[in-house]
């Protein structure tokens, strides 16, 4: 059975997210493929001009799992991230404030890190390219 993985969605900024996010978490990049990599014959027709750089698919593998993106479809209204966030866990409070204070950059802090009552520290941050992050670190409270 496969872990779950989530896709993110991003407005024209997929590359820069995805580079960003393997830099920080220490993930491995996979290719990053652009709307101008799809083959002429697969039937996309023909595509909007300037849309060649916006990315199809990125994947950045983490943990086990995979974090995925593209960027919006060309021409399609972009109506954010909203409704989920992208939970991370981390064996030390120090990694986990790290990974928080390097998305709060630019970004917006939901929750500073704290101690809760099911984790040494937790906090809720939405970084810059607009997703959300749940961050736990330390040991298990419960």
């Amino acid at each position: 059975m496969s872990p779950i993985n989530a896709y993110l969605t991003f407005n024209g900024n997929a590359a820069q997210a995805m580079r960003f996010y393997a830099q920080t978490l220490g993930a491995k990049l996979q290719r990053i493929m652009t709307m101008g990599d799809i083959p002429a014959d697969e039937g996309m027709g023909p595509l909007p001009p300037g849309s060649e750089n916006l990315v199809m698919h990125a994947a950045i593998e983490f943990n086990g799992g995979l974090l995925m993106a593209s960027d919006g479809m060309p021409g399609q209204p972009y109506e954010g991230m909203k409704g989920f966030g992208v939970a991370l866990e981390f064996p030390s409070v120090a990694e986990a404030q790290r990974v928080f204070d390097a998305f709060a950059q630019g970004g917006q802090v939901t929750m500073p890190m704290a101690k809760t009552f099911w984790v040494e520290s937790f906090g809720m941050v939405t970084d810059r390219f607009g997703t959300p992050w749940l961050i736990n670190g330390g040991a298990p409270s419960l």
